[in-house]
Protein backbone atom coordinates (compact mmCIF):
# COMPACT_ATOMS: atom_id res chain seq x y z
CA UNK A 1 0.00 0.00 0.00
CA UNK A 2 1.25 3.70 -0.65
CA UNK A 3 2.20 4.87 2.45
CA UNK A 4 1.95 8.46 1.39
CA UNK A 5 -1.48 8.39 0.02
CA UNK A 6 -3.17 11.24 -1.55
CA UNK A 7 -5.93 13.27 0.01
CA UNK A 8 -9.38 11.92 -0.69
CA UNK A 9 -12.87 12.31 -1.07
CA UNK A 10 -15.57 10.45 1.85
CA UNK A 11 -16.18 7.61 -1.61
CA UNK A 12 -12.07 6.97 -1.67
CA UNK A 13 -11.71 9.62 -4.83
CA UNK A 14 -9.15 11.72 -5.10
CA UNK A 15 -9.30 15.40 -4.22
CA UNK A 16 -6.81 16.54 -6.32
CA UNK A 17 -6.11 14.71 -9.84
CA UNK A 18 -2.54 16.05 -10.09
CA UNK A 19 -1.54 14.14 -6.79
CA UNK A 20 -2.12 10.88 -9.02
CA UNK A 21 1.04 8.33 -9.79
CA UNK A 22 0.90 4.50 -10.86
CA UNK A 23 2.09 3.64 -7.48
CA UNK A 24 -1.71 5.24 -5.91
CA UNK A 25 -3.09 3.61 -8.99
CA UNK A 26 -2.24 0.48 -8.00
CA UNK A 27 -3.05 1.03 -4.25
CA UNK A 28 -6.42 2.18 -5.47
CA UNK A 29 -7.34 -0.88 -7.87
CA UNK A 30 -6.13 -3.15 -4.81
CA UNK A 31 -8.86 -1.44 -2.60
CA UNK A 32 -10.99 -2.45 -5.39
CA UNK A 33 -10.08 -5.59 -5.57
CA UNK A 34 -9.28 -5.45 -9.54
CA UNK A 35 -5.19 -6.60 -10.16
CA UNK A 36 -4.31 -4.16 -13.00
CA UNK A 37 -3.79 -5.65 -16.35
CA UNK A 38 -2.05 -3.96 -19.68
CA UNK A 39 -6.04 -3.59 -20.61
CA UNK A 40 -6.73 -1.95 -17.17
CA UNK A 41 -2.94 0.19 -17.70
CA UNK A 42 -4.29 1.06 -21.23
CA UNK A 43 -7.61 2.52 -20.02
CA UNK A 44 -6.02 4.08 -17.00
CA UNK A 45 -3.10 6.14 -18.96
CA UNK A 46 -6.28 6.86 -21.78
CA UNK A 47 -8.03 8.32 -19.38
CA UNK A 48 -4.93 10.20 -18.03
CA UNK A 49 -4.29 11.65 -21.15
CA UNK A 50 -7.80 12.66 -21.57
CA UNK A 51 -7.25 14.59 -18.25
CA UNK A 52 -4.38 16.34 -18.99
CA UNK A 53 -5.45 17.75 -22.57
CA UNK A 54 -9.02 18.52 -21.28
CA UNK A 55 -8.81 19.18 -18.02
CA UNK A 56 -11.85 17.01 -17.23
CA UNK A 57 -12.55 13.64 -16.92
CA UNK A 58 -13.11 11.43 -19.92
CA UNK A 59 -16.80 10.53 -20.58
CA UNK A 60 -17.67 6.73 -20.85
CA UNK A 61 -18.38 6.79 -24.33
CA UNK A 62 -14.51 8.46 -24.89
CA UNK A 63 -12.98 5.45 -23.13
CA UNK A 64 -15.38 2.83 -24.80
CA UNK A 65 -14.52 4.09 -28.28
CA UNK A 66 -10.50 4.07 -27.45
CA UNK A 67 -10.87 0.36 -26.59
CA UNK A 68 -12.69 -0.42 -29.46
CA UNK A 69 -9.88 0.46 -31.63
CA UNK A 70 -8.20 -2.58 -29.54
CA UNK A 71 -10.73 -4.57 -29.30
CA UNK A 72 -13.60 -3.89 -31.64
CA UNK A 73 -17.16 -4.00 -31.49
CA UNK A 74 -16.80 -6.19 -27.73
CA UNK A 75 -15.58 -2.48 -26.25
CA UNK A 76 -18.39 -2.04 -23.90
CA UNK A 77 -18.42 -5.53 -22.78
CA UNK A 78 -14.61 -4.95 -22.13
CA UNK A 79 -15.01 -2.17 -20.20
CA UNK A 80 -17.50 -3.63 -18.28
CA UNK A 81 -15.63 -7.00 -17.37
CA UNK A 82 -12.09 -4.80 -16.42
CA UNK A 83 -14.03 -2.65 -14.43
CA UNK A 84 -16.90 -4.46 -12.73
CA UNK A 85 -18.58 -2.52 -10.46
CA UNK A 86 -18.63 0.43 -12.92
CA UNK A 87 -16.73 2.60 -15.13
CA UNK A 88 -17.27 5.42 -12.59
CA UNK A 89 -16.81 3.64 -8.86
CA UNK A 90 -13.82 1.99 -10.21
CA UNK A 91 -11.63 3.28 -13.56
CA UNK A 92 -12.88 7.04 -12.32
CA UNK A 93 -11.04 6.54 -9.35
CA UNK A 94 -8.19 3.92 -10.27
CA UNK A 95 -7.48 6.71 -12.60
CA UNK A 96 -6.79 9.49 -10.26
CA UNK A 97 -10.38 11.55 -11.22
CA UNK A 98 -12.53 13.62 -8.71
CA UNK A 99 -15.92 11.47 -8.59
CA UNK A 100 -17.79 12.77 -11.82
CA UNK A 101 -20.89 14.44 -11.43
CA UNK A 102 -23.91 13.33 -13.51
CA UNK A 103 -23.48 12.14 -16.68
CA UNK A 104 -23.08 8.99 -18.82
CA UNK A 105 -21.47 5.95 -17.55
CA UNK A 106 -21.67 4.15 -20.57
Amino acid sequence: MVSDMPERDTEGYLIEPADWNENVAKALAESENIQLTDDHWDVVHFMRDFYEENQIAADARYVIKHLAERVGKDAQKKLSQLFPYGYVQQACKIAGMRRPRAWSTG
